[in-house]
């Protein structure tokens, strides 16, 4: 497993910002990044349906070879990331816990905002997973499902994103929030009108290097960092169409990208559909 890659996947390309922060910590490691391009956007689908296309992505990175995998995305993340755990023998890491701890140890008054997509804010994982850690603190939710949109538009600093920005975080506001997470991985390049509307005073967490920051310590606290310095070109997959993704890519990423494939996922799952049947039996979607 030394020289295996680390498997990163999302619904599209906001992962691209969890990637990127791999690749900064991490610029040894290969590294492997699907986006289900197809059926974006998951923010707004069905708990039931968000786990199967989870697991379908998942299958798809165990099959080439990797050593842990990343869920790049919150929705995935809020919904799916035990099912995957339960059927996958590799490490799995979400970006919720990650982003939760951070707030957590950055907060000085206890109050925290998380802004995030439809179906992670319906999900109250971030709710869950920093009442956990610490349950004195008070939690702020707010959905702004129309920042995907413009952060994919390169929009990061029109005027339309500073007025919208100004509607989603008016409540947030008003809780005097000192902390606030961005729970969603298209969110980090709306950070500095984010920043600009809530003020000075409000720390911006990413989960995104938040989770970078956790991949690194586990691979060397589990002696899996690879041996051999990295000279092949890291791969990315999509299912549908590149040419939309590469043009985002290259706003995420500041460069374009190359070795891009388009791939067919559905059959994915095939080696382990017993399994997931059991599994998903077991689980009630509605305490998710």
């Amino acid at each position: 497993m030394l020289n295996s890659s680390i498997g990163i996947f999302d619904s599209g390309v906001g992962g691209l910002t969890v990637y990127r922060a791999i690749r900064e910590r991490l610029p040894e490691e290969k590294i492997i990044y699907l986006g289900d391009t197809a059926r974006i956007p998951y923010g707004t689908r069905s708990a039931a349906t968000v786990r199967r296309y989870a697991y379908q992505d998942a299958s798809f990175l165990y099959k080439q070879n990797v050593k842990l995998l990343v869920i790049a995305c919150n929705t995935i993340s809020s919904v799916a990331l035990d099912l995957l755990t339960e059927n996958f023998p590799v490490p799995i890491l979400g970006v919720i816990e990650p982003g939760a701890k951070k707030a957590i140890q950055t907060t000085k008054n206890g109050r925290i905002g998380v802004i995030a997509t439809e179906a992670t804010v319906e999900s109250n994982a971030y709710v869950k997973a920093i009442k956990t850690l610490n349950s004195s603190v008070e939690v702020y939710t707010q959905a702004c499902p129309l920042f995907v949109a413009l952060a994919e538009e390169g929009w990061h600093n029109h005027k339309a994103t500073k007025l919208i920005a100004i509607e989603y975080l008016s409540y947030l506001q008003s809780q005097e929030i000192d902390t606030l997470v961005l729970g969603c991985t298209h969110y980090p390049l709306l950070k500095e009108v984010i920043q600009s509307v809530v003020g000075s005073k409000v720390t911006l967490i990413d989960s995104g290097a938040c989770v970078a920051e956790e991949v690194e310590g586990l691979i060397k606290s589990s002696d899996t960092v690879t041996s051999n310095k990295n000279t092949c070109l890291d791969s990315f997959y999509v299912t549908d169409s590149g040419k939309r993704f590469s043009r985002i890519a290259e706003l995420f990423l500041g460069q374009p990208i190359e070795n891009l494939i388009a791939v067919d996922i559905w059959d994915e799952n095939a080696k382990f559909k017993s399994n997931i049947d059991i599994n998903l039996s077991k689980l009630s979607l509605n305490n998710l």
